[in-house]
């Protein structure tokens, strides 16, 4: 049987395949976020609920436990293990990592398996310990876990099990970083307040977890002056309010069904996501002489992800969010506010015999900035200066000719001119409004894969998008009033407007376009092709 250490053990690896696919930008700091990021999920592991048996010994417990980390990874010792009664006590664990570029070592004082005669274990841990990330290049960087009066409640049967946990706080400090004969100390913390929780597994053909925490907030602060420096510091302080974080994570039964290099193949999924109320932030920073502080702020927000070897999925939305900052570079404060931000992806990976839906979006709604910024390149005020907006959606249908994630079959996906056969594409939102203007749009295709040669190599598409704009003529003379454009230069934009659009009322234009059952191309009404 297994247990949450392993299960989140397990989730880190299946992190690391999603690192691989969604976050390249992030090569350059790959190793020791990905090294960070294993640790920090072991030590959730052991924060959030310890075991996965309840109403077996604590001794079949926690070798359950040492099988599970020696067998994802993890090099395990203790100094002793001694049952004394129903209690199990074990002291001196390490837990060491070894990865390319860096290695880490958790060091737990004392755990302690108490059976409480009735199938449940209550599970408790030393009040703090240390993480210790050591780099190839000799650096040491030391954090400071501490959890104190976190307690782990354990009931149910193997194959359904339920525990609660909760504690005042916890706190991930650095305690220091140390570089040859350079010795770095300062304030970086975190800590979570009022911290509970419930975890499940259910063991079927496969095992699945799932939990649920919360926190009733979370401060974070900093507080860095950098040794021999002149006059240099970096200060910040937040707060997040109402931290809700779920999760439902599916894998193989058995551990060593599963190629820890290849999770997703092997059949583990993630569904999880997490919901904020509010959080606030402010910082100061002085590096060479350079000063800037400033502030920022977020109402509701809420991200929600999921991955399998069917499908990955991404949604993240922020209200009312506001920033001010002031630095000696520019000569007044820049104030920013945003009514909405939004980002949808959603993509299949797996090789279906039917369509499977897609979708991509973006939402930035009501941006505003400050008199001071539109003064910058609009000094006399000619445009209006009403929020700005764009809001861009599509969603469809596209049948995956290929296991995306499956090595196997990288080759011959990567040869392929189309690794999916698209059947329709809808344009689900697409609202703009800048300075005047605005444009709204609608429309969608659906496309033939039995006809590759009318718009070859895409299949043939059919159907119409129409979009209608207002104040684009007020917006063009705004920008020759303002000097942006010459007004000999407007003509040739105005003509092209005549070619592709239609006035529908007082500076109204709608654009059409339809591509016809026959491949024929039209632009309100007119053939283009």
């Amino acid at each position: 049987m297994g247990n949450t250490f392993a299960d989140a053990i397990a989730l880190r690896r299946q992190l690391e395949a999603a690192d691989r696919i969604e976050a390249p930008i992030m090569k350059g700091n790959r190793m020791t976020y990905r090294t960070t990021l294993r640790s920090a999920v072991c030590l959730a592991a052991l924060v959030t609920g310890g075991a996965a048996m309840a109403d077996v010994s604590a001794q079949q417990i926690w070798d359950d436990w040492k099988i599970e980390m020696s067998m994802f990874g993890g090099e395990v010792a203790t100094a002793s293990e001694d049952m004394i009664g129903d209690t199990l006590t074990v002291r001196g664990l390490t837990l060491t990592s070894v990865e390319e570029g860096m290695s880490s070592v958790l060091t737990i004082g004392e755990l302690v398996f108490a059976e409480q005669g009735d199938g449940s274990v209550v599970i408790t841990t030393s009040d703090s310990y240390p993480m210790v990330f050591t780099a190839d290049d000799g650096a040491i960087i030391t954090v400071l876990v501490s959890h104190p009066g976190l307690e782990m409640n354990v009931s149910g049967t193997p194959e359904a099990l339920d525990y609660t946990f909760n504690a005042d706080s916890l706190t991930i400090a650095l305690q220091d970083i140390v570089d040859g004969d350079f010795t770095f100390t300062g304030d970086m913390q975190l800590v979570g307040n009022n911290v509970s929780g419930t975890y499940t597994t259910r063991l079927g053909e496969m095992r699945n977890t799932t939990y649920d925490m919360q926190l009733e907030s979370a401060d974070i602060l900093v507080d860095v002056t950098p040794p021999g420096s002149m006059g240099e510091y970096v200060t910040a302080g937040g707060k997040m309010n109402g931290i809700a974080l779920q999760a439902d994570i599916t894998m193989p039964r058995d551990p060593e069904a599963t190629d820890t290099d290849n999770l997703i193949v092997s059949g583990v999924a993630f569904a999880g996501g997490y919901t904020i109320d509010s959080s606030e932030f402010v910082f100061d920073i002085n590096t060479e002489g350079d000063q800037a502080a400033g502030s920022f702020s977020a109402g509701a927000g809420s991200l929600t992800a999921q991955i399998s070897d069917q499908s990955v999925s991404y949604i993240a939305n922020s209200n009312d969010i506001a920033a001010t900052i002031t630095s000696g570079a520019a000569p007044f404060p820049i104030d920013l506010s945003l009514g909405q931000y939004g980002v949808t992806f959603e993509m299949p990976l797996g090789q279906a015999e039917t369509p499977q839906p897609f979708g991509l979006g973006i939402d930035l709604v009501d941006l505003a900035v400050s008199d001071a910024i539109w003064s910058l390149f609009d000094p006399g005020s000619v445009l209006p200066r009403d929020p700005a907006t764009v809001q861009i959606g599509l969603a469809g249908l596209a049948r995956p000719l290929f296991d995306m994630l499956d090595p196997a079959q990288e080759e011959a996906m990567m040869a392929s001119d189309m690794p999916f056969e698209l059947t329709e594409v809808e344009l689900t939102r697409f609202n703009l409004a800048l300075a005047g203007a605005t444009a709204t749009g609608e429309g969608a295709f659906t496309f033939d894969n039995d006809d590759l040669e009318s718009f070859a190599p895409f299949p043939r598409p059919e159907g119409e998008v129409a979009v209608t704009i207002n104040g684009l003529n007020g917006l063009l003379d705004n920008l020759v009033t303002m000097g942006l454009i010459p007004a000999e230069e407007m003509m040739a934009p105005r003509m092209m407007m005549g070619m592709f659009a239609r006035s529908t009322g007082d500076d109204q234009l709608e654009t059409r376009l339809e591509v016809t059952p026959e491949g024929q191309v039209l632009a309100n009404g007119q053939r283009i092709r």
